[in-house]
């Protein structure tokens, strides 16, 4: 079985051995190999600005994180403190995230029941999400180093929310969010969306704590550890490490204390429901974090470079997947000598990583089987990577 691959993201192939005996049938091995074209090697030989212009054209996905991460990077390579524009920066990826989110919310969770996708369903939403961007940066030059013209309309910006926020009770959650796993199993049964039929089906004994992989989470957010980490080592981009172990990013990251996730940890334990909370959780957070944002919001104007020459950086940035960073080095002239990136998908999808532990010795009732479980464990580390599979038994 395969999939299509996704411009500048790649894809991840799934390779299982089944081992079946009298007490039923397991994954014997499981082997994870990301296939991830580098296409921040075309940011190599650019100027800064162009280079930030290039990294949302380059990738699939996350365009406004990718781009924000690389001018983060020109921007601790230059002596720039664009502290002035955080605010901003963090409204406009938190309104992506909560777009990617809700796509996965209207066409890959219904995949997952068996009912056809509904990206029409988006229309509402993504209109909400491009008026972002104008009301904070009405030259749209938000994006670079130094940051724009930030001149926000709190006005436009507070409707926009407010139509996010009433697009996600709609279509989403149809009701307050669930607190608790009670909440969660209640809301489960009792809501027709999509999200709820699909945590009713996470929470089954045989899925609730299928694909549980005992990694730790990442927890690393300083540009200076992953600056460290991506110019000592070239292989850390493909093969990355937290002190030589696997990590685990994303929404369950950020989540791990959020009262949902904690309550369904006690009671289910590792697994593919405790993966799902923390996307609700995520989802149910971003509007009150973008309504502190919007209150905070103030006029700033682009910051100017503090040094020239050579120099090199580190920019991070939060995806609704996980955690991305962007290194990069200049040269006397400005222009990227160096570039190299560390994504989600290599931290989630590394050999010996969380999907590889997660699959290898969980129980399976044959290969259709193997499959279906298999893609709903990767739905929930990084659900926005194509997904190749091949079984042996």
């Amino acid at each position: 079985m395969s999939a299509t691959m996704l411009p500048g993201e790649g894809s991840v192939s799934v390779r299982l051995w089944l081992d079946g005996g009298r007490d039923g049938m397991a994954v014997q091995r499981a082997e994870v190999a990301t296939r991830r074209p580098r296409a921040v090697a075309a940011l190599v030989g650019r100027k800064a600005e162009e280079a930030v212009r290039l990294a949302p054209l380059l990738f699939s996905l996350c365009g406004s994180a990718q781009g924000l991460a690389v001018a983060r990077a020109c921007e601790m390579a230059l002596g720039i403190d664009a502290t002035c524009h955080e605010t901003a920066r963090a409204l406009l990826t938190d309104a992506e995230s909560l777009d990617s989110h809700g796509w996965q919310a209207m066409v890959e969770w219904p995949a997952h029941l068996g009912a056809p996708p509904r990206p029409s369903a988006l229309r509402d939403l993504r209109a909400a999400v491009s008026a972002i961007l104008p009301a904070l940066y009405p030259g749209k030059d938000g994006l670079r180093p130094g940051g724009g013209a930030l001149r926000p309309d709190i006005l436009v910006l507070r409707d926009a929310l407010a139509r996010m926020a009433g697009w996600l009770d709609a279509a989403v959650f149809a009701g307050p969010p669930p607190q608790d796993a009670d909440d969660l199993a209640r809301w489960a049964m009792g809501s027709g969306t999509d999200a709820a039929r699909l945590a009713a089906r996470l929470m089954s004994p045989d899925l609730a704590g299928w694909g549980g992989c005992g990694v730790p989470l990442l927890g690393e957010r300083s540009p200076d550890w992953f600056a460290a980490a991506l110019a000592g080592d070239p292989a850390f981009a493909t093969a990355p490490h937290r002190d030589g172990a696997a990590a685990l990013t994303g929404p369950l990251e950020r989540q791990a204390d959020h009262p949902l996730v904690v309550s369904v940890t006690e009671r289910f334990g590792d697994g593919l429901v405790r993966l799902f909370a923390a996307r609700l959780a995520d989802l149910a957070e971003l509007p009150r974090r973008m309504e502190a944002a919007i209150a905070a919001l103030r006029p700033a104007d682009p910051v100017a470079a503090g040094s020239t020459g050579p120099g090199e950086g580190c920019g991070v940035a939060e995806t609704a997947r996980g955690r991305l960073a962007h290194w990069l080095r200049l040269d006397g002239e400005d222009r990227l000598a160096d570039a190299r990136m560390v994504a989600p998908t290599d931290w989630n999808f590394a050999a010996g990583g969380p999907l590889a532990r997660g699959l290898a010795g969980a129980e399976v009732r044959g290969r259709d089987d193997a499959v279906k479980r298999a893609r709903l464990l990767v739905a929930m580390l990084d659900p926005c990577i194509a997904c190749g599979m091949d079984v042996q038994e």
